[in-house]
């Protein structure tokens, strides 16, 4: 419990951070205080192309979500962050792992986003040195990772809260779905609950959450 429950922040990376993109740790600490041994929420807004959203798209969900690079992973690491969470496919970036073979058409976007960004390839930017990092790299070091986090993430966006994850007993199991919740004292949830209120609603019934990345 001392490691899935603690003291985090909730940062909003959508307005910097579109398909394909690179995020760094100064995106972050520019809107939200992210303190030692912190648990870190990642809002790329890339939820909303989830399967049970009305803009749902299962391409741009998994394959052209934004992601770090060696940077922020080091970042994370100097910071001692207990774990992360991502509102997208992958912690990795998608052009940085097996997907990138898997889905020509998208990695010749990419390819091309890359050049004209930072002036160099694809495989230039992720050589094999860097290959799934957020996975082979850090998971070493204790940062493990919660993916496809959704929810009322909208609703604490650039917030420090307390934040906690909740996964099935699954024995032997490499991975497991699970429940990310933010605690709150009863005026914080009361706020919350009146801007859920006036969101947009998924063909569920929950809230739709913000627009995203455009």
């Amino acid at each position: 419990m001392d490691f899935l429950v603690g003291p985090g922040a909730v940062v909003d990376l959508s307005d910097v951070a579109g398909d394909y993109d690179v995020y760094t740790s100064k995106m972050i600490e520019d809107r939200v205080k992210v303190g030692e041994g912190d648990i870190l929420i990642i809002h790329t807004g890339y939820h909303r192309y989830g399967w049970d959203q009305p803009t749902a798209d299962e391409i741009r969900y998994m394959v052209k979500h934004p992601g770090p690079d060696r940077e922020f992973a080091e970042w994370a690491k100097r910071k001692k962050i207990k774990w992360i969470g991502v509102d997208c496919g992958s912690a990795d970036h998608p052009m940085n792992t097996i997907i990138r073979d898997w889905m020509p058409r998208q990695a010749k976007e990419a390819d091309a986003h890359f050049q004209k960004k930072f002036g160099m390839k694809l495989s230039e930017y992720f050589t094999d040195d860097k290959y799934q990092l957020m996975h082979i790299e850090m998971f070493p070091y204790g940062i493990i990772h919660a993916e496809c986090i959704s929810g009322d993430i909208d609703l604490l966006l650039n917030k420090r809260t307390t934040i906690g994850f909740f996964p099935w007993r699954f024995v032997d199991g490499e991975a497991s779905i699970g429940r990310c919740v933010a605690i709150m004292d009863d005026t914080e949830y009361e706020q919350a609950m009146k801007k859920k209120a006036a969101l947009p609603k998924t063909r569920f019934g929950d809230s739709i959450g913000c627009k995203g990345p455009k």
